[in-house]
């Protein structure tokens, strides 16, 4: 008898010993972690949000914040990041060409309208010839800023200029302005050593300016420069991926934007 339940414990044992490593996989895959890339401000605001939701569905998104435009692209093809959210398509299709990222567009997220803004001046006819202008020094936000400068009437670009305009295709300019191209985080900060400044709405907002209000010029909302989510091409068909669209166009995430930055900042899916 005794020698019939060890045998049969031995059994029960060895059983159980099968049953466990093949459900440990199942587990892991079920809840999963990926880290997401974002600039501060709204950017990372709407991102809190987009975690909530991506955890009701089993995905855990830890937030990486940054200062700059040019690190997410970089920790994202270097395999730190497993998507950013932060930038418009022109911006991310420039860093693909210049740097060879193997980066593709995963999905539509805010529009960030662009606006001018000064210390100095209440409109954009009060500008004196020779005034400064501070613009984006990165080629797509650069090219932005120019074309909304054109769009008010103050210079004239070269006519096959496109979005990635620089300074070299201004072909008028009646009062002379004086383009200076600066970091787009660090304009904010020199709005006191120009006449007007090309922000981006963001960095913009994290400056504690409201566009509804301070802007003396503000971009159509309805362009390119819609943001979006950026994945590396080889990761295009992982199951995360699905979870984080779903999570982002969710409701909760287009009410929380309506509701908190009234309208400076717009959903677009």
């Amino acid at each position: 008898m005794q020698r019939r339940f060890m045998i049969r414990l031995a059994a029960a044992l060895g059983a159980a010993s099968i049953v466990v490593p093949l459900c440990a996989p199942l587990a892991a895959h079920a809840d999963e972690t990926i880290k997401v890339g974002v600039t501060g401000g709204p950017h990372e605001q709407v991102m809190e949000v987009v975690k909530q939701v991506a955890a009701k569905n089993g995905l855990t998104i830890k937030i990486v914040e940054f200062s700059d435009y040019v690190q997410p692209n970089a920790a994202l093809a270097g395999g730190d990041l497993d998507a950013n959210s932060y930038q418009h398509e022109p911006y991310l299709d420039a860093q693909v060409k210049d740097r060879g990222y193997k980066l593709v567009k995963l999905a539509d997220t805010v529009t960030f309208p662009m606006g001018i803004y000064s210390k100095k001046v209440k409109t954009l006819a009060e500008l004196k010839p020779g005034a400064r202008i501070a613009v984006p020094n990165d080629p797509t936000n650069g090219g932005r800023a120019l074309l909304l400068l054109e769009k008010q009437g103050l210079i004239q670009l070269r006519a096959d200029a496109g979005l990635k305009a620089t300074p070299r295709d201004i072909v008028g300019n009646p009062r002379r302005l004086k383009i200076v191209e600066l970091d787009a985080a660090q304009i904010p900060r020199s709005l006191d050593d120009v006449d007007a400044a090309a922000i981006n709405t963001n960095f913009a907002m994290e400056a504690g300016l409201k566009p509804k209000q301070d802007a003396i010029a503000i971009e159509d909302p309805k362009g390119p420069y819609v943001n979006i989510i950026a994945i590396r091409a080889a990761d295009r068909n992982k199951p995360w991926v699905a979870k984080l669209v779903a999570a982002y166009h969710s409701p909760e995430v287009k009410q929380y934007v309506e509701q908190k930055f009234g309208g400076a900042v717009i959903s677009s899916w």
